[in-house]
């Protein structure tokens, strides 16, 4: 069995007393990163056996992970926040299991774009989960979205952020409004509202640029 358990974005709080007892109970809990993990599954106090799985040793430890769950022992993948495989980990992993009939959980949980969604103002009858942009062709896929028609979701890191905006102004048009949800249930949470002119100028004035950021676009 393979289980899939979201963890808390930000605040430690915001975690299932299910997500805890699977925690508990499973014979190896697959791990981002040991430092961020650690903060959380010492703060619930799950003594469980833990081991790295991650963008940069996933094809090299996903046999050795299916063949322990062909041994019967149980798992469970966490990512450093949120759910897996939603922009991190996990997608790989989960493809082999079902390859090799293994049964997966995904418990539901914890995921930044929902609240940021939720608490937008924006209309969300219908819209488009982009993640993060890509590096490479970002102006094409940009292009491409100035013209979709649904609510328009991205993630962005602070050291892109005023890239990303100054190229949303060039394609999607300065009076476009956006909402941008920082750090999410975190002490430094902030949620910014305006066209693309108006937070262009925020961000430039706010000084250092820092945390993790949800964008909800306006549909056209």
């Amino acid at each position: 069995m393979l289980y899939i358990v979201p963890t808390p974005i930000g605040n430690l709080e915001d975690f299932t007393f299910r997500s805890l007892r699977i925690l508990k109970e499973v014979d190896l809990i697959l791990v981002e990163s040991y430092k961020v993990s650690k903060k959380l599954l010492d703060f619930y106090n799950i003594k469980n056996s833990i081991d790295k799985y991650h963008i940069h040793n996933e094809h090299k430890m996903i046999p050795f992970f299916i063949k322990k769950i062909k041994k019967g022992k149980k798992l469970a993948l966490i990512s450093n926040a949120g759910t897996p495989s939603i922009s991190d980990p996990g997608f790989l992993l989960i493809r082999s299991c079902i390859q090799a009939s293994i049964k997966i959980e995904c418990l539901p949980g914890p995921t930044a774009f929902v609240p940021a969604l939720v608490c937008s103002g924006i209309s969300i009858n219908e819209f488009i989960f982009i993640g993060f942009l890509p590096r490479k062709k970002r102006k094409i896929k940009l292009e491409n979205l100035s013209k979709e028609n649904r609510t328009i979701v991205l993630y962005e890191s602070p050291h892109r952020l005023i890239q990303t905006l100054n190229e949303m102004k060039y394609f999607f048009g300065s009076k476009r409004n956006i909402v941008i949800c920082k750090e999410l249930s975190k002490y430094f949470q902030n949620i910014s509202r305006g066209n693309i002119e108006k937070m262009i100028l925020y961000y430039q004035n706010i000084g250092r640029i820092l945390g993790e950021y949800t964008i909800i676009i306006e549909k056209n």
